[in-house]
């Protein structure tokens, strides 16, 4: 091993940090977030939707502006059915009720993999449609000429994001701690102030509500005034999103997680509703209508302060940058959640499963690389463009909506027989059903020719490749059945043994074989017969070396993960008391960790160490066809840690396995 850090290790840690140690049982206690950061990095996502939300359902009226304060009651009282639905979807899924794990569990594995890849786009979306009107909101009081840099900067934004993200969850969060701060003081201000100013008017101001609503009625009809209703409530149903990510997120709070989680969408749902409704009807007070390149919060903030001198310049000013920073806390739950909805398919072998993979920093790295990526992409093609994002937003977390209710609804029918007040709590969901049902609904007539389209497509799609990558893996699974009937025997063989057979003088400088082995399984034992096949009674010892793989599937709490010490060393011992069987010396060793190369890279000075005249072997499975994607689906890491033991000088033998 060498001695000092190599130059990339370096560069690595000075960017990301230091590697975290999985194995530090304080380590949960030190990632996880109390309600109030889960309220910022979680429960921002729906109260940023502010910034965009009523302004595109206002601007859907086509003038007839007293129709928002229909929209704004509609959009409050949804906020709450959903969010009293979710806290019964917290409450029966307490490490974590996203709508993939609901629907999977409730309805079936098929329904919810739709609704993870539903909620996978619509987590990319969100990323994109904050950033994009984040960067709006920060050019509506920059000089006109600044605004064809807008994309430039949004992009660079959404880089920002990734890079904090891959230093850890937490990070991510604490530094706009104090810009989410003043946007809930300023945004108050701002809405008790318009209030308080247009209180004397609320007389002539309801005149003008009843004659505007009279006017719609008179041009449209009635139901031509329902459906501009219900356009202009589908236009911002964006700010519904965060309540599903709470739920999601359930892995990343603080214990008590259940009670955290309901006090953080409490938080949410109370801030939220707040602000949408005081904006919407300061938006009438003030007869705000749309300016090009400045959002219509911008506009608001100008009427008010515009006349208050220096004061009110910075009152804008600061106001505007913490809208635009807010927008970018609410990209953080598609960073937060989006990898984990991935990480959780993929150990359903939805997608590869490399995607459930944590990195050093015990972060979902490659998730949070796809969202990230796949979000500067759109933002590139849609040109940052919030009015068509928005279009595409909010459909596929209604697909979610709908699919986590009517498994609630299936769950409390079911267990009606021996859950208290379940009449209630399948109210409660039913209700939420029939809410989401039909908005679902509405939102895919209205806008599929707009662009919906593009959404559900891309959503199909996906579905499409997790269908492909389910058939794969079950296609191999059946193709491995051989290779695992040699563990069947093997424990036959164990079970009729007589006892140990009396294990032979212990000689370090004999030669060893160490082989790396996952688990006690078909392919360990077909490597450990090859070694015995080809080279006979050369090897007079054994080791065994498994790496407990650290994933987003386990790491979720301490007992997750002294659960996986506690089989790492079963499988151990199986191998090592097996070869005792056979009348040789066998020892296992086991280690917990992130990364199979690493770990093993820093145990073998201690393997040499003990056994000098040591050959490593790994087996790897060899199938009929490869194709250019195999790399994408399989574990190759045998040829990796090969490569890194040559370089130190150590033999190390790939053992073909065909199957």
């Amino acid at each position: 091993m060498e001695s000092e850090t190599p130059l990339f290790q370096r560069i690595k840690n000075l960017l990301l940090g230091r590697s975290r140690n999985p194995q530090d049982l304080g380590i949960f206690y030190k990632l996880s977030l109390i309600a109030f950061f889960a309220w910022v990095g979680l429960g921002a996502d729906g109260l940023s939707s502010s910034c965009y939300g009523p302004q595109e359902a206002f601007l859907a009226l086509h003038g007839h502006i007293y129709l928002s304060i229909f929209v704004a009651i509609g959009t409050v009282l949804t906020i709450f059915i959903i969010t009293s639905s979710y806290s019964q979807i917290v409450e029966l899924f307490p490490h974590g009720g996203g709508g993939y794990l609901v629907a999977s569990k409730l309805l079936s594995p098929t329904i919810g993999m739709i609704s993870g890849c539903a909620l996978l786009i619509d987590y990319v979306l969100t990323v994109t449609v904050s950033i994009a009107s984040g960067a709006d909101a920060i050019f509506s009081f920059l000089p006109a000429q600044w605004y064809p840099y807008r994309l430039d900067f949004a992009i660079l934004i959404v880089f920002t994001l990734i890079y904090l993200n891959m230093r850890g969850v937490k990070e991510s969060v604490l530094p706009l701690v104090p810009i989410f701060l003043t946007f809930l003081v300023t945004h108050f201000f701002i809405i008790c102030f318009a209030f308080f100013r247009h209180a004397p008017h609320l007389g002539e101001i309801g005149i003008a509500a009843k004659s505007d609503i009279h006017s719609a009625v008179s041009q449209v009809g009635f139901f031509g005034v329902f459906f501009l209703i219900m356009r202009s409530y589908s236009m911002g149903a964006g700010t519904f999103t965060g309540i599903e990510a709470v739920s999601n997120g359930i892995p990343v709070l603080r214990e008590p997680k259940v009670q955290t989680a309901k006090r953080t969408m409490r938080y949410m749902a109370i801030s939220l509703s707040f602000v949408v409704m005081g904006l919407m009807i300061a938006y009438i007070f003030y007869g705000i209508g749309p300016q090009h390149g400045k959002t219509l919060n911008a506009i608001l903030l100008e009427r008010i302060a515009g006349g208050w001198g220096r004061f009110g310049f910075f009152l804008i000013l600061i106001t505007l940058i913490s809208e635009a920073t807010l927008l970018f806390v609410a990209a953080q739950t598609g960073f937060l959640d989006g990898p984990r909805v991935l990480a959780n398919m993929a150990q359903d072998r939805w997608f590869p499963a490399r995607f459930s993979s944590l990195s050093d920093r015990l972060v979902i790295q490659k998730g949070i690389l796809i969202m990230g990526l796949l979000s500067a992409l759109l933002m590139f093609l849609t040109h940052a463009s919030v009015r068509f994002l928005v279009i595409l937003y909010s459909i596929n977390v209604f697909i979610t909506f709908v699919l986590s209710q009517l498994g609630m609804v299936r769950h409390w029918w079911i267990a009606r027989g021996k859950v208290k007040k379940w009449v209630r709590k399948i109210t409660i969901n039913g209700v939420g059903l029939l809410l989401c049902s039909f908005i679902l609904i509405s939102m895919i007539v209205m806008k599929f020719n707009e662009g919906g389209w593009i959404t559900l497509f891309i959503t199909a799609i996906l579905v499409l490749l997790a269908v492909l990558t389910k058939r794969h893996y079950h296609k191999i699974a059946k193709q491995l059945h051989r290779l695992n009937s040699l563990a069947v025997a093997v424990q036959l063989q164990e079970s009729a043994a007589q006892g140990l057979k009396e294990a032979p003088p212990f000689e370090p400088q004999a030669k060893t074989a160490v082989l790396l082995v996952n688990g006690f399984n078909g392919m360990g034992l077909h490597t450990l017969f090859g070694v015995i096949r080809l080279f006979g009674n050369v090897f007079k010892n054994f080791v065994f070396m498994e790496v407990g793989m650290v994933d987003a599937g386990n790491f979720k709490g301490v007992q997750e993960m002294e659960n996986l010490e506690s089989q790492v060393d079963k499988d151990l011992n199986r191998y090592v008391n097996f070869m005792k069987q056979q009348g040789y010396h066998a020892e296992g060793i086991s280690v917990i960790g992130v990364d199979v190369v690493d770990q093993i890279s820093q145990i073998t000075p201690r393997i040499l160490e003990r056994f000098p005249n040591s050959v490593f072997f790994g087996g790897q499975l060899v199938f009929e066809k490869d194709s250019l994607f195999s790399p994408l689906f399989h574990n190759y890491t045998v040829f990796t840690l090969q490569k890194r033991l040559y370089r130190q000088g150590i033999p190390f033998v790939i053992l073909p396995i065909r199957v």
